[in-house]
C-alpha cells in the first residue's frame, strides 16, 4: 500500500483515531516519529515523512516519541493491504517466534525459502524478519520500563532479548538513552505482584458486548468474566499464571496485569491478547462495508464497535467448538468445565475462580475414550476430540497465531466429526479471519431469509471481506430480540 502523504498530513492535523497505526510521521527537524494523535505541536507539511510501520521509521533514523508512545498503537488487521505470507510473517515474529528461532526456521514453518521470506517483508513492509523482530522488542522493552518496575535485566528477557549488553547498546542505540534513564523518566511504578500493560485500540470499542459474548462461553475453573473484567489461567511452557484485562477509563485502551511468573511469555501473551480482543480491527472501515445491507444497517448503526471475539489458545477455541456441536452454549460450556475438571492441570493458587488451565493437546491426545465419554460425552465426538487432540499435538493442524486460514480450515474438515460450521468457527476466532464464514448456521440462513449454506454464502458475497464480522452482529441480534 502507498501511502499518500497529503491524505496522511490532513490525518495528522485532525488528529484522526481512525487512522491510529495506520501511519507514523517522522519530523525531520527533531529526528523524531510519532503517531497521527500525537497531542505535540503539528510540524509544518515540510517536515514530515510519513511511513506504514515503526520500522520503515526506524529504519529512516527517525526514533518513537516519549509522548504519543508509538508502541503502543494498534496494529493492522490480517487482511489490510498485506499478502498471506506477510500477515502471517508479522502476527509470528509480533507473537516472539524471532526471539528464540532463526528467519530460516519461521520461513520453512511458512512454506517458503529464507530468501524469499525476508525479500517479501521488505517489499510489502519495508522491513527485514530481523528489524521487524527488533522493533517489536524494543517496543516493548520501552513499555515495560516506563509503566512496570521490572528492573531492566528482566526487562531484557521479558521483551525478548537474549543478553542484557546487547539489550542496553540497543536501547541507547535507539533511543538516545540508556534504559535507567528511560526508568527515571517514567518516575515511580508500584509493580507489586504484577505487569500492567496497555493495549490501544482503535474506537468504537463495543466492550459490554464482547464481555457479555465471553461471559456466556466461560470455562469455570479456567476463566472469570464478570462486570469488571476478564481474568483466566495461563501455562505458557514451565511457567503458570494469570493475567486480568479491564478497560481504561480515560483513553480507548485496556489494561492488562500480568502475574510476574509469566514475565518471560510477555510478547506472545500480548498478541494473544490483541487477537481475543480483536484490537487490530478497523471498526469504520468494517461499519461502512456492512451497513451497505439491510439486514445489517440497523444493528451496525446501534453497535459500530461490535468485535469478533478471537481465542487466547487455538487448540483450546477448537476442542470448545466441538464440545458445541449440536448442544446450546450452555451445555458446551458444561461440558468444557468437566474436560478441564478430568483432565486441566491444577495450578497453584492464583485469583478467586482459577483453579486450572486448559487440557494441552498432547494430553487429550493420550487420553482414553472411556475418559473422555465421562464427561457427558457421545462416543463420536469424544473420538472427534481425541483426534483433534492428536493432530493439532503433531502439526497436521495448525491452529497458531498467523496459521495460514484456508490451509487450516482443509485441514480441520479433513478430521471426522468435524464439517464446515466448526471450522469456520474457528478460522473466525482461533485464526483471527475477517472472512470467515459459517454459512451453515441456523441462525445465520434464518436472518437472511435462505435455506442453504451456498444460498447464504451468496447473499453475502458484499459482505467479504468482513462476513466474521456480518455473522457476529446476526448473532448479536438473535440474543438480544432485535
Amino acid at each position: 500500500m502507498q501511502l499518500d502523504p497529503d491524505a496522511c498530513y490532513d490525518a495528522l492535523c485532525a488528529r484522526d483515531r481512525r487512522f491510529d497505526g495506520v501511519f507514523f510521521v517522522g519530523v525531520t527537524t527533531t529526528g523524531i516519529y510519532c503517531r497521527p494523535v500525537c497531542p505535540a505541536r503539528t510540524p509544518g507539511r515540510g517536515r514530515c515523512e510519513f511511513f506504514r510501520r515503526a520500522a520503515e521509521a526506524e529504519r529512516a533514523g527517525f526514533r518513537a516519541c516519549f509522548r504519543c508512545r508509538p508502541e503502543l498503537a494498534p496494529g493492522r488487521a490480517a487482511v489490510d493491504s498485506l499478502s498471506r505470507l506477510a500477515a502471517a510473517a508479522l502476527a509470528r515474529i509480533d507473537a516472539g517466534d524471532l526471539n528464540d528461532g532463526s528467519v530460516d526456521a519461521l520461513a520453512q514453518r511458512l512454506g517458503v525459502s529464507g530468501r524469499h521470506l525476508r525479500r517479501a517483508l521488505e517489499a510489502e513492509l519495508g522491513a527485514t524478519p530481523v528489524e521487524l523482530a527488533q522493533t517489536r522488542r524494543l517496543a516493548l522493552a520501552k513499555q515495560l520500563l516506563q509503566d512496570t518496575a521490572l528492573p531492566p535485566a528482566e526487562v531484557a528477557f521479558a521483551a525478548g532479548f537474549a543478553s542484557v549488553r546487547r539489550f542496553n547498546a540497543l536501547v541507547q542505540q535507539r533511543f538516545g538513552r540508556p534504559p535507567s534513564a528511560l526508568r527515571r523518566e517514567a518516575g515511580e511504578v508500584d509493580g507489586g505482584d504484577a505487569i500492567d500493560l496497555r493495549l490501544d485500540y482503535r474506537p468504537p470499542f463495543d466492550w459490554p458486548a464482547l464481555l457479555q459474548f465471553m461471559r456466556g462461553r466461560e470455562v469455570a475453573g479456567v476463566e472469570r468474566v464478570d462486570d469488571d473484567g476478564y481474568a483466566r489461567a495461563v501455562a505458557l511452557g514451565d511457567r503458570v499464571g494469570w493475567l486480568q484485562v479491564t478497560p481504561d477509563p480515560t483513553r480507548p485502551a485496556l489494561r492488562v496485569r500480568v502475574s510476574l511468573s509469566l514475565a518471560p511469555h510477555l510478547m506472545p501473551i500480548v498478541a494473544r491478547l490483541r487477537g481475543l480482543f480483536d484490537l487490530d480491527a478497523h471498526p469504520d472501515t468494517i461499519a461502512a462495508h456492512l451497513r451497505r445491507d439491510p439486514v445489517l444497517q440497523d444493528s451496525v448503526d446501534a453497535r459500530p464497535g461490535l468485535r469478533v471475539p478471537g481465542a487466547f489458545d487455538g487448540f483450546e477455541l477448537a476442542a470448545r467448538a466441538v464440545l458445541g456441536q449440536q448442544v446450546s452454549v450452555r451445555a458446551a460450556t458444561t461440558l468444557c468445565a468437566r474436560l478441564v475438571a478430568r483432565f486441566g492441570g491444577p495450578v497453584p493458587k492464583l485469583l478467586p475462580g482459577l483453579t486450572a488451565v486448559f487440557p494441552a493437546p498432547a494430553v487429550l491426545a493420550r487420553a482414553e475414550l472411556a475418559d473422555v465419554r465421562a464427561i457427558g460425552l457421545p462416543e463420536q465426538r469424544a473420538r472427534t476430540l481425541i483426534t483433534l487432540a492428536g493432530a493439532v499435538a503433531d502439526g497436521r493442524v495448525d491452529l497458531s497465531i498467523g496459521a495460514d486460514p484456508d490451509r487450516a480450515v482443509a485441514a480441520l474438515e479433513s478430521l471426522p466429526g468435524i464439517g464446515p460450521w466448526t471450522a469456520q468457527y474457528v478460522a473466525m476466532r482461533a485464526l483471527r479471519w475477517p472472512d470467515g464464514f459459517p454459512g451453515g448456521d441456523l441462525v445465520v440462513r434464518r436472518a437472511l431469509n435462505v435455506t442453504t449454506t451456498r444460498a447464504a454464502e451468496a447473499r453475502t458475497a458484499a459482505w467479504r471481506p468482513w462476513r466474521a464480522y456480518g455473522v457476529m452482529h446476526l448473532w448479536r441480534a438473535a440474543s438480544s430480540g432485535g
